[in-house]
Parts: C-alpha cells; sequence; structure tokens
C-alpha cells in the first residue's frame, strides 16, 4: 500500500510539473511564430495515456514488480552499497545501459513493440508526446529488462524505482522541437536532437538514438544518427493506428494486429520476430 501511494503521489507531483513545462513550451513557441505547437486532440490522448500508463505502473510496482525484484534479489551478488557519489553514479550508468537494452528490444521485438508503438505513435514533437505511453508496459514484460539486472547486482529496490523515475523524467524534456543544438553536451548526453532521429519514421531516423540520459551506447554500438545526418524528420510510425487520436485504440490496435496475425499465420515466431516480419516473411 505504501508503494502505491508513493506512485500516486509522484504522479500528483510531476503532472503538475509537466504540464507547466507544456504552457511554457506553448508560451515560448508562439513568440517565436510557432502558433500550432500543439494539436488539441493529440495532446488529449497523449496525457490520457500517459495517465493510464502510470497508474497501472504504478500499481503494478506495489503489486508485483517489486516483489519480484526481492525475490531475483537473492540469486545476485548482493552488492548493496552505501549511499555515496559513487555508488549514485554507478547506479544511474547503470540503470541508463540496461534502458538501452530494454528499449533496443522493444524496437526489435514485437511482443514488446506493442506497448512502445503508442509512445512513436504521435505525428508531431512536444512535450506532451513524452506522456503517449502504454498501459500495457506493465503486462508486456519489458520491465523485466530494466529492473531485475539490478537485482542482481544488489541494488536497493527503493533506490532503483528512484533512478529509473529520474531516468524517465530526463526525458520528458527530450521532446520538443524548441531546443536546437546544446553544443559539447551532444557529445555525451541524450538532447532533443538527438531525440527527434528517434522519433522520426524516415529510415534514416528508424531505430536510431535509443539511449535515454546518455547517448554513449548509441555511439558504442553503432545506433547513433546526428540530426543534420537523418535528413528530414516525419514523425509517427510506418503503420499508424486508424484512430490516431482515440486513447483505447492508440494502446491497444498493434496488440489486435497483432493477435490477428497469429490467428490469420498460426506462427509463433510472430511473437518475438521484429514488428516488420510479417510483412517481410509473408508478403503482407
Amino acid at each position: 500500500m505504501q508503494d502505491l501511494t508513493r506512485a500516486l503521489l509522484f504522479i500528483s507531483l510531476f503532472a503538475g510539473v509537466f504540464i507547466g513545462t507544456m504552457v511554457l513550451e506553448n508560451w515560448w513557441a508562439k513568440r517565436r511564430g510557432v502558433n500550432k505547437l500543439y494539436h488539441f486532440p493529440e495532446t488529449f490522448t497523449n496525457m490520457m495515456t500517459g495517465l493510464s500508463y502510470k497508474v497501472v505502473d504504478g500499481i503494478a510496482i506495489a503489486l508485483f514488480i517489486q516483489v519480484f525484484y526481492d525475490w531475483m534479489y537473492q540469486f545476485g551478488v548482493q552488492w548493496n552499497p552505501d549511499l555515496t557519489l559513487f555508488s549514485v553514479l554507478v547506479l544511474v550508468f547503470f540503470i541508463d545501459f540496461w534502458f538501452y537494452v530494454a528499449h533496443v528490444a522493444m524496437h526489435k521485438i514485437r511482443w514488446f513493440w506493442n506497448a512502445h508503438v503508442t509512445h512513436h505513435s504521435s505525428e508531431h514533437m512536444n512535450f506532451s508526446t513524452a506522456l503517449r505511453q502504454n498501459f500495457t508496459y506493465a503486462f508486456s514484460g519489458t520491465w523485466i529488462l530494466w529492473w531485475i539486472p539490478a537485482a542482481l547486482v544488489g541494488f536497493d529496490k527503493n533506490w532503483t524505482l528512484i533512478a529509473i523515475e529520474a531516468n524517465l523524467v530526463y526525458q520528458f524534456f527530450l521532446h520538443t522541437e524548441q531546443v536546437q543544438s546544446l553544443g559539447r553536451l551532444e557529445r555525451v548526453m541524450n538532447t532533443p536532437s538527438h531525440h527527434r532521429v528517434h522519433h522520426g519514421s524516415n529510415p534514416k531516423q528508424i531505430d536510431r538514438n535509443f539511449g535515454g540520459i546518455f547517448i554513449i551506447w548509441d555511439k558504442l554500438f553503432g545506433t547513433f544518427r546526428c540530426e543534420k545526418d537523418a535528413g528530414e524528420i516525419k514523425y509517427g510510425v510506418t503503420r499508424m493506428p486508424t484512430k490516431p487520436n482515440n486513447p483505447w485504440h492508440a494502446q491497444v490496435y498493434d496488440w489486435q494486429n497483432m493477435f490477428r496475425d497469429l490467428k490469420k499465420y498460426k506462427d509463433p515466431r510472430i511473437l518475438w520476430k521484429h514488428p516488420d516480419w510479417v510483412k517481410e516473411e509473408y508478403g503482407e
């Protein structure tokens, strides 16, 4: 119950921060002559999907994610470091690396993509786009790739939760076109410029810049692309939902498509192959 209360308090606190930031972004954009930064139907959908995601995520963390974390903890090295600057930095980098791994999996494995596609189905880029999430994340199991490595190392579960939430809060501020290059920070940190490429649906933009806080993982593993080399960015996904501004449909449509494909082709590989594999294998 305490975990659930904490999750709801987090939602309430940061909802105000996020909405306030969106208001400031819109005001700043209008000062620069951008008059249609926010589109009400899409913004409404972004906020509703964000709310449903965070409520379900908070309940999942309280009911079974942290329980599973405690169970896995006993099988790890149980480092359990004292709270120091060094241990905090290690945890921040560790969580961000495993976010990179989980994020790549979300794009490469259809089961995981079904929950992540919602975030990419926005056709505009503003701070509300960050809120466009999917309540099925908790049930897709993607969190295992993020939480459990920390349990096996032996980080305190409350520290891990704070590090994960801080990582997500940082990523909120990547979703804007009002911030251009940040100079030398671009070499190490993930920035709005890098993240705009990640949200693009043109060939040079797909499956690029997966990092959360840091862009170093993309540079190490060959998934980085600079915005100036990515061409004109077109936001959205190659297979858009038929009702992109319906909060329910935006969160479940690709699950429906996947199960429809399973019924039609009776091929279990659909579950773990690339989201485009059916099209490549069966010509659809």
